[in-house]
């Protein structure tokens, strides 16, 4: 059941998520060194989680009036169990119930579990013309950072 995390949890996400990258590996992606998404994050009501422990977590936030899925992450070996796409059913509820117009995302264009996944859960590449200020920024930031190792797509899915 996808529940909205609680604080004493968000430390244990860590693992989740590196967990979850170290499968990029397997395709030639390596991660830059540094901290977690999930690490910097204080507030648990920005974190679906699905589990006790947690097997898996959505992180978001808000771009451009959007609904932003910052990480989708699930332990490896509890993947192909649908934990994914209840979690991304329960962003997309989220962003529905809070008004938000579109949930957007970065991902990898060519990995199986990034944008193809997305596109059979409804999601579409955003042009760059239609990028907002603030998704601009973020892509920035994410170059920035090291993390464009391999082609990334900005997708989004309308909700309303």
């Amino acid at each position: 059941m996808v529940r909205w995390a609680e604080k004493s949890e968000l430390p244990g996400l860590a693992a989740v998520e590196v967990a979850a990258d170290g499968l990029f590996e397997q395709v030639g992606i390596v991660f830059p060194p540094g901290t977690t998404q999930i690490e910097e994050v204080s507030d648990p009501a920005v974190v679906l989680v699905e589990g006790t422990p947690p097997d898996g977590f959505a992180l978001i936030g808000w771009v451009d009036g959007n609904l932003h899925l910052e990480q989708l992450a699930v332990r490896p070996e509890r993947m192909r169990q649908g934990i994914g796409g209840r979690l991304m059913a329960a962003v997309i509820d989220h962003a529905g119930a809070a008004g938000a117009p579109a949930v957007t995302l970065t991902t990898f264009r060519d990995v199986p579990w990034n944008a193809p996944w997305y596109e059979r859960h409804g999601f579409t590449v955003m042009p760059e013309q239609e990028w907002g200020p603030q998704l601009r920024e973020l892509v920035r930031r994410e170059r920035e950072l090291g993390i464009e190792v391999a082609p990334r797509v900005v997708m989004r899915l309308t909700v309303r």
